[in-house]
């Protein structure tokens, strides 16, 4: 099959929210390539023999995106930035369920370096970091969406300007201060709230 511009992507994009079957047929390969893609980033970044395979995680973001009948998809940045939200959800709810199965463990906190710019999380980091990150999408909304979009999504600075509409140096700036403001939470230091 050939490769879509992102503007055939789009409008197929939202023929599928107005209902056109033809376009969800036509959007599922590129869907799966784009989720397979997703689901081995986020993997990448788990403990080695992680539990959840990235087929598994696949199906369950797929059966989730199914489900969303009146999703109004406007381009491709949003629509799969949406997927790695999905993602990331589903791997945080694996982890949680994990974590209820097992005894509370006395380990020490986590820097960000060692979840965020290492990319080495498991289970544990990944909830300390789901954490700080509801803790900044609250003082910050913005902020938190710049970093699920570039470090979950994988998104480039100009993707994530075109999902949020913001300029490029504004991505910047917000992933400057995200990085540092998740850096200081989860190594115990006390969080800040003023702007970038």
């Amino acid at each position: 099959m050939r490769s879509l511009s992102t503007a055939e992507i789009t409008r197929l994009l939202r023929g599928w929210s107005e209902g056109d079957q033809s376009a969800q047929e036509k959007l599922w390969p590129i869907i799966f390539t784009e989720l397979r893609r997703l689901a081995r980033r986020h993997l990448a970044k788990e403990r080695p023999g992680h539990t959840l395979q990235s087929g598994a995680l696949v199906n369950e973001a797929y059966v989730r995106l199914v489900e969303w009948n009146n999703t109004r998809w406007q381009n491709r940045p949003q629509f799969f930035a949406m997927c790695a939200r999905m993602m990331r959800q589903i791997l945080v709810d694996h982890a949680r369920a994990r974590q209820c199965k097992k005894r509370p463990s006395q380990t020490g906190r986590t820097s960000l370096e060692e979840v965020v710019l290492v990319c080495e999380s498991k289970g544990e980091d990944l909830l300390a970091l789901d954490d700080a990150l509801r803790r900044l999408a609250e003082i910050h909304p913005r902020k938190s969406e710049v970093v699920e979009l570039r470090f979950f999504g994988g998104l480039s600075v100009e993707e994530t300007a075109e999902v949020l509409k913001v300029s490029r140096l504004t991505v910047i700036r917000d992933w400057n201060f995200a990085r540092a403001w998740l850096r200081t939470a989860m190594s115990g230091g006390e969080e800040f709230d003023g702007e970038a």
